[in-house]
């Protein structure tokens, strides 16, 4: 009796003339949280009103500036960084937290399921449209601040030392202030969380530390993620500030290394909440 074999299924074959498609490339995630910054009108309007409240405040600071004040004329032209800071910390705590506030964040992680692609383009992104927004204020800044280094004001000198420090630091601290507000969005998932911790970081309790000046209180506002303002000062100012100090003198790079050392750990602390939980 003659027996047969059964055939062997056909393969699956993909459907003729459909392009093949890539995974998600870390080329296509920073696309996509790109497109996702740039869609919505309120970040645009945001980066507008940091560049303008940045140079409004430059201005009003750099015209009760005068020669016998101590001040240099670097200092008159960041000083809008005051007010731009806040624009930053927003900045980096709405790109934290939209997809959590929207509940498209299944969608992302369903598309990208390791997760922390997601979260390192969102690093890259917020740097540079923080560092775009910083240079764009920085020009603006010098712009406003013309009237006033020709009259009273110290005119802008980049032989006194720490004077072109103060300038790129301006686009550094921005951009880690942003990456900032980024870590604490991205760990805390609520836009107004994340962003009344980073105001009280970085305004309110360095204010009141300052406020009322002594060993303990100068010792923990020097840790505070605003001590990276420092970078902001001349090497004068600096050097000033640590005579007064009854904490930690940290010199003119030890405020750029806490504020480092807080998004580090906000950003690592985010990265194990985002691979070790889950989403809602």
């Amino acid at each position: 009796m003659t027996t047969f074999a059964p055939e062997p299924r056909a393969a699956a074959r993909a459907p003729r003339g459909a392009p093949a498609r890539p995974g998600a490339t870390l080329g296509r995630v920073l696309a996509a949280e790109l497109t996702k910054l740039t869609s919505v009108p309120a970040n645009g309007w945001l980066v507008l009103g940091t560049v303008a409240a940045t140079a409004a405040a430059a201005y009003g600071l750099g015209i009760f500036v005068r020669p016998d004040d101590g001040r240099s004329g670097s200092w008159v032209v960041v000083s809008g960084f005051v007010l731009a800071q806040l624009g930053f910390v927003v900045l980096g705590a709405l790109v934290g937290t939209a997809e959590h506030t929207t509940g498209t964040v299944r969608t992302t992680f369903a598309a990208v399921p390791r997760r922390l692609p997601v979260l390192a383009a969102q690093v890259v992104v917020t740097a540079a449209v923080a560092a775009v927004t910083a240079a764009a204020a920085l020009g603006a800044s010098w712009l406003a601040t013309v009237p006033a280094r020709a009259a009273d004001a110290p005119d802008l000198d980049l032989a006194v030392p720490g004077a072109a420090r103060t300038l790129v630091a301006f686009v550094a601290v921005g951009v880690a202030v942003a990456l900032l507000g980024l870590g604490l969005g991205s760990l805390l998932r609520r836009p107004t969380d994340a962003i009344v911790t980073g105001v009280m970081l970085m305004f309110f309790l360095d204010a009141v530390l300052r406020a009322n000046p002594g060993r303990f209180t100068d010792t923990v506002g020097a840790l505070l993620p605003s001590a990276g303002r420092r970078l902001l000062e001349d090497d004068a100012a600096v050097a000033a500030m640590d005579a007064v100090t009854r904490g930690p003198e940290l010199g003119v790079w030890g405020g750029g290394t806490v504020l480092g050392a807080w998004v580090a750990v906000l950003l690592g602390a985010a990265a194990y909440r985002l691979a070790r939980h889950d989403v809602r």
